[in-house]
């Protein structure tokens, strides 16, 4: 077994509450006391455990915040999340829902060690019953990003029925009348949301979206360009391209580049999210922008004030999205 608070106790002659106290810095101690168990703890090599440091003030001032995986493009959330709580004393712990079920016993030993205080969640897939489970049981949770659940505990969300709106009057307003929509997985919410605000601004231009005009994709780069290369082989005629996020936009730009189309002269994109990539793709991606470190700040104090369980501690926020304009949607004469 690795050195305790016990041990550090013994060996310098104080009782374990002393010892906590000196690790969290509170209350008035006998400086004399105060170096007895500082030598004691570097003469045993002892490491404070979350637990240990909690001790004295309940509490951890650690956050776990559980992630799809390492590899994704929300790092904008992340850092905001770390400075928002390091402002406050608090530390990050970064799990991830990489392993399934394997990921949710490490997590649930994570919770039953008493880890961290709090869990911010970013897309559980799968995994909502049983984070539902732990918020029950106590645990503060905020759910970051809810694809539309709404979760029976607080969340951090945004406007995507609203974007999908933005999206289609942006492409209105530049006169584009036959747009073609490649989606996100229909399971998804937000999905259901930016399809149904983007058919509903079209409908009230008196405009019916062919179905054959929208496609399910995953997300992803590929999606958007096999989803538009497939379209263009079928004969189908469109003048704009909503892509559900980023990635699958750009996707969409490889491949309307590869058939010799012009963009936007012939062809207008329109992505959503405002990730890295919307600025690198050939012209610059107009999207819908997802405010990422509103939502982590938002997201990271929402969690706080429930764990330090403030009155005032709001049941979740919506935080609102935006158009953003490159050059994937402006006129040719505005080139």
């Amino acid at each position: 077994m690795g050195v305790t608070i016990a041990d550090v106790a013994a060996r310098a002659g104080v009782s374990k509450t002393t010892v906590s106290r000196v690790l969290n810095g509170k209350g008035e101690i006998n400086e004399n006391t105060v170096l007895k168990v500082r030598k004691a703890i570097s003469e045993l090599g002892y490491v404070p455990s979350a637990g240990a440091v909690g001790l004295a003030r309940g509490t951890t001032q650690m956050i776990g915040m559980l992630v799809p995986d390492l590899a994704w493009a929300w790092a904008g959330i992340v850092q905001a999340v770390v400075e928002t709580l390091e402002a406050e004393g608090f530390g990050l712990r970064i799990l991830t829902w990489n392993r399934g079920e394997e990921s949710l016993r490490r997590l649930g030993l994570q919770v039953a060690a008493k880890s961290f205080d709090g869990l911010l969640v970013i897309e559980p897939e799968g995994a909502l019953g049983s984070i539902t489970e732990l918020h029950e049981a106590g645990l503060p949770v905020v759910l970051i990003d809810d694809r539309f659940q709404r979760p029976g505990f607080p969340y951090v969300a945004t406007t995507n029925r609203e974007g999908g709106e933005q999206a289609a009057r942006h492409l209105l307003d530049i006169g584009r009348r036959r747009p073609l929509v490649v989606t996100g997985p229909d399971e998804y919410g937000c999905t259901q949301e930016r399809l149904g605000g983007f058919v509903d601004a079209y409908a009230q231009a008196g405009i019916e979206l062919d179905p054959r005009r929208i496609i399910c994709g995953d997300f992803l780069f590929d999606d958007g360009r096999s989803s538009v290369a497939q379209a263009l082989a079928d004969g189908v005629e469109f003048d704009a391209v909503f892509g559900h996020n980023d990635p699958l936009a750009a996707g969409v730009i490889a491949a309307l580049h590869e058939a010799g189309l012009k963009i936007p002269r012939d062809v207008a994109v329109v992505g959503f999210d405002d990730v890295e990539v919307a600025s690198y793709t050939y012209p610059a991606l107009t999207t819908i922008r997802q405010p990422m470190r509103e939502m982590g700040e938002a997201a990271a104090r929402l969690l706080l004030d429930h764990v330090r369980r403030s009155p005032e501690a709001a049941p979740s926020r919506i935080v609102p999205t935006s158009l953003v304009v490159r050059g994937s949607t402006l006129e040719p004469s505005s080139n």
